[in-house]
């Protein structure tokens, strides 16, 4: 669809994303094709995901709103960190460099309880190291996840000391100290946070892609990919840049929503990969992964998270 003609479809999802993300069973608004019995009629609407069709959400959705189709979609979104209990480790890849796309986590172990977790116990987090980044006003190395994986809770603190492999992987909450958390941001588009290395065995890569080119902005039909710890490379298509989307991050932190993240459609990622980076055929860096379902992912626009946490990307100059 042209442009100006999305600009008006999405001046109306504006216009009523607060109201409907408020109704009961309401997760996400974004903007879509409209599908009717499994396939695209062409026609951009606005998508309403629900927990589950019917009385609760579905019936209280205008068929459109001036003008423009809405089309509700049963999906269940959550951030995509991995926890175990600390007997429950085991063995993952461990690298001799810190890449982008390999498995880290906080040395912590958290407390969940229900409904969080089926029984109440200490946990540890596990998600992906995405990138490499450097402070604005210092040159520091610094690696880039998400504020799940570094933080966890509100008991976080800068200094926390993270690990790779994560403890879930079985790494030494000692011995594979990499660095300590430096920034971290949530906010109502961003979910991140920078770790200070402490070693200086990092590389600006992402496994099985190559270097960081540096910065790029996320468009509709692009194709991205991305190295996570747990899925590893895969890649998939940006299906919008419009998603407003509601998660459960718990623990204190209870739920929010991100505002204007970009969503790609299918199977792209899962548990533990959130902090993985998006990347374009041309290298460059255009998300931060957050969560999503097996259906779609979410990820934060990159140029948000780097100025929310006042650093630029470590690329790897031609």
């Amino acid at each position: 669809m042209a442009g100006d003609a999305r600009a008006v479809v999405r001046s109306i999802k504006r216009l009523v994303e607060d109201d409907f993300l408020s109704r009961p069973g309401v997760i996400g608004v974004d903007l879509g094709e409209k599908v009717v019995g499994g396939r695209g009629v062409g026609v951009l609407g606005i998508i309403v995901y629900v927990r589950r069709k019917g009385r609760s959400a579905q019936f209280t959705i205008p068929p459109e709103v001036l003008g423009v189709p809405t089309d509700v979609v049963e999906d269940s979104f959550c951030p995509h960190h991995t926890l175990a209990s600390p007997e429950g480790v085991s063995g993952a890849e461990r690298h001799e460099f810190l890449l982008g796309g390999i498995g880290v986590g906080p040395s912590r172990a958290v407390r969940f309880v229900p409904p969080d977790v089926a029984e109440a116990d200490d946990y540890l987090v596990a998600g992906t190291l995405g990138a490499l980044v450097t402070p604005r006003t210092r040159r520091r190395t610094m690696a880039l996840t998400s504020f799940h994986i570094a933080c966890v809770d509100d008991a976080w603190a800068v200094g926390d000391p993270m690990v790779h492999p994560s403890r879930v992987d079985g790494g030494h909450p000692y011995r594979d100290r990499i660095g300590v958390l430096a920034r971290a941001a949530l906010s109502g588009t961003v979910d991140a946070a920078a770790i200070l290395l402490t070693t200086p065995r990092a590389r600006a890569e992402v496994v099985g892609v190559g270097p960081v080119a540096g910065q790029g902005k996320a468009r509709v039909g692009q194709r991205v990919r991305k190295r996570g710890r747990t899925t590893a490379l895969t890649e998939g298509v940006v299906a919008s840049t419009d998603a407003a989307i509601t998660l459960d991050f718990g623990v204190g932190l209870g739920v929010r929503t991100l505002r204007g993240q970009i969503r790609v459609e299918g199977a792209f990622a899962d548990h533990g990969d959130s902090g993985a980076v998006l990347l374009d055929d041309d290298n460059r860096v255009v998300g931060l992964y957050c969560g999503g379902s097996r259906l779609r992912g979410f990820a934060n626009p990159i140029a948000n998270v780097l100025d929310q946490l006042d650093v630029d990307l470590l690329a790897v100059e031609a």
